[in-house]
């Protein structure tokens, strides 16, 4: 015998009601709502941040990159637009020991085609130096340019953790965005798609209904062993590195404490 909607027999334990199309569509109408209204105001906060003042400084300043040496101002690659992201970097410690978080984060930057066709270059800077920093940039795959901003100050260096907005003006060069913590999220296409399932990103500090599974730490799920079980421990690797080629099981993280 198969239940119906209206039979309280439908009902599933821990999972959302069980309800004809048009109760759902009803429903789905009443969230959309709120939806624009979320997406109106997040229209308004970009267009206050667009007219948020910049800070000029030394376009000269050199980085150092796969090609050595290089200024500031060549990370444009031409274009009168840049954003980075700043990785965090532990100096010697193995690829799987570098931070998860920042993983997440350069993972889903991989490519740079639609910013590149608005104007936009992007680049990734970390504090590492550059014979470490080589060996992990080829290790993960990423295609995008890298550049160590070790002792660095200000604007072209600074804290880490950053996605960060330059504008340039002929050989002028100006900071004019930087956010760090959830800020960063908006580069992190899984978490927008997870924030669309019954179960969103399986977090503590989610409000979800009773009887849902019971959400985990912050981040629970950016590190795992070779076996897929998340876990923090000396066995881990940030996520998108069991895919690499020569991803082997860890024996040993490298490095104490994590980041999320």
């Amino acid at each position: 015998m198969t239940a119906t909607p209206d039979d309280p027999t439908a009902a599933l334990p821990g999972r959302p009601p069980v309800v004809d199309p048009a109760t759902w569509q009803a429903a789905r109408d009443e969230l959309l709502v709120r939806e624009k209204a979320h997406t109106r105001e997040g229209d308004a906060i970009a267009a206050a941040r667009r007219r948020l003042p910049m800070v000029e400084f030394d376009g000269t300043v050199e980085v150092v990159g796969a090609d050595g040496p290089v200024p500031f101002l060549d990370l444009f690659q031409g274009r009168d637009e840049l954003v980075v992201y700043k990785h965090m970097w532990y100096d010697g410690a193995p690829h799987q020991g570098q931070c998860e978080g920042c993983t997440t984060t350069a993972w889903h930057l991989k490519e740079a085609d639609y910013l590149n066709a608005r104007g936009v270059s992007f680049a990734v800077l970390t504090t590492g130096r550059w014979e470490e920093v080589a060996a992990y940039v080829e290790f993960m795959g990423y295609p995008q340019p890298w550049y160590s901003v070790r002792d660095v100050e200000g604007p072209a260096g600074g804290s880490m953790g950053y996605l960060t907005s330059y504008l340039r003006d002929g050989d002028r060069v100006f900071l004019t965005y930087s956010t760090t913590g959830r800020g960063n999220e908006r580069v992190n296409g899984s978490l927008g798609l997870l924030d669309m399932t019954p179960y969103g990103r399986g977090e503590a500090w989610e409000e979800t209904p009773e009887g849902w599974p019971e959400g985990r730490a912050g981040c629970w799920s950016w590190r795992s062993d070779a076996d897929g079980n998340t876990t923090w421990g000396p066995t881990s690797r940030p996520v998108p590195q069991w895919s690499r080629p020569g991803a082997t099981p860890v024996k040993n993280l490298g490095r104490h404490g994590h980041h999320c």
